[in-house]
């Protein structure tokens, strides 16, 4: 009985860890967004810096969730549970790796340049995945199939997006030679956040997975 109460309470660390985590990742993207659209050299900066925190919480998670197998042997659902984490938190570790590369290229952008067109769709694009980040982890959280199903029509959305983000800078480029080296760089930010939505979409494979046992693919 006294175990029971132990592992479940070690259960609820690497939880709570999860979610920790998750806020910062989120934070993350949205300084590197922010940094993008204000050209902010200090805020990319910051989002650089702030890598090492998410790293370490990542493994804390690994190590925290290794300690339970080897000690708990956990079984069934309990053990879907750990294996899930560790999964959710490279997902995690994967997003702010993105945002990461987003903010380091608003380092290489910030050169003095104007930004070659408004920016609409990337700062929506950026909106719609901390949306997913956040359906993520409240399914996580709640067990909720139904709230981690709903990420692969999310995800369907910030594809269709990032399709149009694509289309509108080669056109520009196309028109006006000198916008292509700016032009390259917002698509790769267009795909980093694309890739955020995917990892989030991800997550909710891994709450069914917790849910039901089994595999699903919803991107």
């Amino acid at each position: 009985m006294q175990q029971r109460h132990t592992f479940d309470v070690a259960l609820r660390e690497l939880k709570l860890k999860l979610l920790n985590m998750g806020g910062d990742v989120q934070e993350a993207i949205r300084k590197a967004i922010e940094a993008l659209v204000k050209f902010d050299f200090d805020i990319a900066k910051q989002v650089v810096d702030g890598d090492r925190k998410v790293n370490l919480q990542d493994h804390e998670i690994e190590d925290l969730s290794i300690r339970l197998i080897a000690t708990q042997q956990p079984v069934a659902g309990d053990l879907r549970k750990i294996v899930a984490a560790m999964r959710i938190s490279t997902d995690l570790e994967r997003m702010a790796d993105n945002a990461v590369d987003i903010a380091k290229m608003v380092l290489r952008m910030n050169n003095g340049q104007a930004l070659i067109k408004p920016l609409i769709d990337i700062p929506k694009m950026g909106e719609m995945v901390d949306e997913m980040i956040s359906d993520a982890l409240n399914a996580y959280i709640d067990n909720d199939a139904e709230l981690a199903l709903k990420l692969a029509k999310s995800d369907d959305l910030v594809d269709r997006l990032y399709r149009n983000v694509l289309t509108e800078l080669f056109q520009l480029a196309g028109e006006r030679p000198e916008t292509i080296s700016q032009a390259m760089s917002l698509s790769f930010v267009g795909r980093h956040l694309e890739r955020i939505g995917d990892h989030a979409t991800n997550i909710g494979e891994s709450v069914i997975y917790i849910i039901s046992g089994e595999r699903s693919d919803l991107n």
